[in-house]
């Protein structure tokens, strides 16, 4: 089993593909592959203005909203309202996508994963729950509220920091507010 900790303080405010905001990448594989290459990639983005997403070929999207009032957003001219927090939304990554905010800026967790090499699962938890690592896969938990701990590990998390874990499973995570876990595996 390997667990690495991930903390918020030692993330870098990136500017989007398109340059119309910045990202705070968590975790990607292979690790320090760019946005051409990845099997999937975690991160948290900073929303402040309307406008279009950077399109993504190949590849599928889970954005929840983890601050702010939401997003309406128009996915291959489609609308789909993004506004509750830690609700997971899925959307094709490669359709023209265009974002609306609702009533100012917006944090967004985002998941992206290759479409035929990659599955994941993003659920929002609150409490005690044990995290599972699918054979040859990973699983990666984020604190969405400070509050959390591994059971038996001595690791506690602060908002945003995150636990990522392949092999086995880390055990059981407790929060005392909301966390994020994102469970990733070969197809």
């Amino acid at each position: 089993m390997t667990v690495r900790v991930l903390r918020a303080a030692d993330r870098t405010a990136v500017p989007w593909k398109n340059g119309g905001g910045v990202t705070r990448e968590i975790a990607v594989s292979p690790k320090g592959a760019g946005t051409d290459a990845f099997d999937w990639r975690i991160s948290l983005a900073d929303v402040g203005a309307d406008g279009p997403f950077s399109a993504f070929s190949g590849i599928d999207r889970t954005l929840t909203v983890v601050e702010g009032a939401g997003m309406d957003l128009m996915v291959g001219g489609e609308h789909h309202i993004v506004d509750e927090q830690y609700w997971p939304h899925d959307f094709p990554g490669d359709l023209e996508t265009d974002g609306r905010l609702l009533e100012g800026p917006v944090v967004n967790f985002n998941v992206m994963y290759r479409r035929g090499r990659t599955e994941a699962e993003t659920a929002v938890v609150r409490g005690t729950v044990r995290l599972m690592v699918p054979e040859g896969g990973t699983v990666l938990a984020v604190a969405l509220e400070d509050g959390a701990v591994l059971d038996g590990t001595g690791i506690e998390l602060d908002r945003y920091d995150a636990v990522l874990a392949t092999g086995e499973s880390p055990g059981v995570l407790r929060t005392q507010g909301f966390a994020v876990v994102v469970t990733l595996s070969s197809e």
